[in-house]
């Protein structure tokens, strides 16, 4: 007879293994609950404002400007035979290569030589400052900066200052001869006697346009300049304003209450060439001594009339581009700054001493230790601001006028104004806004990865 054996009943007081796995599974599903309700806010904002978006954008890229028609590929085939979108694409590719170029290069340098400072925490607060400016502040700021008129615009008051102390600007721009008065006016700007004047003539050369309170201090009546006699071989005479205030006076006559036009440049001239040349005095006298007998013209060269030195046109085509990168290079340095100057303060000294011990100056220590060491940190640093100058968009469209506002247009604002700004094809402005996310891509990848490797 076969004895039967049964399994023993577990002890009421040990519980079996699925027991005692059962609560773990459940802590753990409880962990999982709550992980998720932290998470699910997020995961719905971003669905909702970045996996949507790009997902519309993507598909909207497909279809014709009213969103109905099915087109394929034929926004992103009309994108690239747009001359505006073409223009887009080489500023923004400008934009990549210099803004974080230079912001690279001066964080960088930057950053050494607040080393070398007392107020080194003043200084990277004065630089950081405009971080806390919002693009849109700045791009008014610089808008008003980069004025043409000095008068308003802080830079071109600058140019204009340094300009005119080595140089002396016109003081008669608004001058001009009265038509039939014995001055016509040359090609040049430039204005000659219409009659042959002769060694022993008194000349008495009448201008208008110059309003009485904007003379030179040092201006003199011109009415006794103007009776003078003119000595043996000399010709004179007098340039002096044709206006007598109040009213009342004769037209090509010096009267009593008219003013001499003083620092005016007079020239002779003979067969189209300059024989003499000189400078009126306070009464706008002038005279030529020792001319050979003969028949003359006496001109008025154009530097007298030349309008004054306004400055640069920073937001004229040719510069519009550098001048709104200039701008960003205020806003983002003290950012690089701080950045690289945080991986400045980790590198070992000991590497730094020794170089230095081996008879290497700052320079090759610059150039040998501290910056491949550093070549990590300007490594992000470097694609962190390609990534934000490829969206760059509140600058330019603040910066740029109207008349200019295609050259200095990028791929962003180029986006926006396809799409918003007047061209109502938000076909073609999807199509932009995913070339934009296409170039964008490579660099997040890129950085992401790096990161990683430095976490790992």
């Amino acid at each position: 007879m076969t004895a039967v054996t049964t399994p023993a009943a577990p002890s009421a007081g040990r519980p079996g293994p699925e027991r005692a796995a059962d609560p773990r599974h459940r802590a753990r599903r409880r962990r999982l609950i709550a992980a998720l309700a932290f998470v699910l806010p997020a995961l719905l904002l971003l669905g909702a404002l970045v996996v949507y978006p790009v997902l519309f954008s993507v598909g909207r890229s497909f279809f014709d400007a009213s969103g109905t028609r099915f087109v394929g590929a034929g926004n992103y085939t009309e994108m690239f035979r747009d001359p505006a979108t073409l223009k887009a694409v080489r500023n923004s590719a400008i934009w990549v290569v210099v803004a974080p170029t230079l912001l690279t290069g001066l964080g960088l340098i930057l950053a050494v030589l607040v080393e070398k400072v007392r107020w080194a925490t003043a200084f990277k607060l004065l630089l950081f400052m405009p971080m806390a400016v919002s693009f849109l502040a700045a791009g008014i700021i610089f808008r008003l900066a980069y004025e043409e008129d000095p008068d308003k615009g802080v830079l071109n008051a600058a140019v204009v200052g340094v300009h005119d102390a080595f140089k002396d600007s016109s003081s008669y721009p608004t001058a001009r001869a009265r038509d039939g008065q014995g001055l016509a006016k040359g090609p040049d700007g430039s204005y000659a006697t219409t009659g042959a004047a002769s060694p022993g003539d008194v000349l008495t050369l009448g201008l208008v346009g110059v309003k009485p309170a904007e003379l030179p201090g040092e201006a003199r009546p011109a009415r006794e300049a103007a009776g003078r006699q003119a000595g043996a071989g000399e010709l004179s005479g007098v340039v002096y304003l044709d206006f007598t205030p109040g009213g009342g006076g004769e037209q090509g006559k010096v009267d009593h209450a008219e003013s001499g036009l003083p620092k005016m440049d007079v020239e002779v001239v003979r067969g189209g060439r300059t024989v003499a040349a000189t400078t009126t005095a306070a009464d706008g006298s002038f005279a030529f001594r020792d001319l050979e007998p003969g028949s003359y013209t006496v001109r008025l060269p154009a530097k007298n009339f030349a309008p004054p030195y306004e400055g640069v046109s920073w937001l004229g085509p040719a510069l519009v581009t550098p001048a709104i990168i200039g701008a960003y290079l205020w806003i983002w340095t003290g950012f690089a700054m701080v950045l690289i100057g945080a991986g400045l303060s980790s590198l070992p000294r000991d590497a730094l001493e020794a170089a230095r011990m081996d008879g290497a100056n700052e320079w090759q220590v610059f150039r040998r230790i501290t910056v491949p060491l550093l070549a990590p940190i300007l490594t992000v640093v470097f694609v962190t601001l390609v990534i934000n100058v490829m969206k760059v968009f509140d600058l330019v469209y603040i910066i740029a006028p109207g008349p200019v506002q295609e050259d200095a247009t990028v791929l962003a604002t180029q986006m926006w104004l396809v799409s918003f700004g007047g061209g109502n094809d938000q076909g073609l402005g999807s199509a932009l806004g995913v070339l934009l996310l296409l170039l964008v891509i490579p660099a997040m990848v890129f950085n992401v990865r790096r990161f990683r490797r430095s976490q790992s």
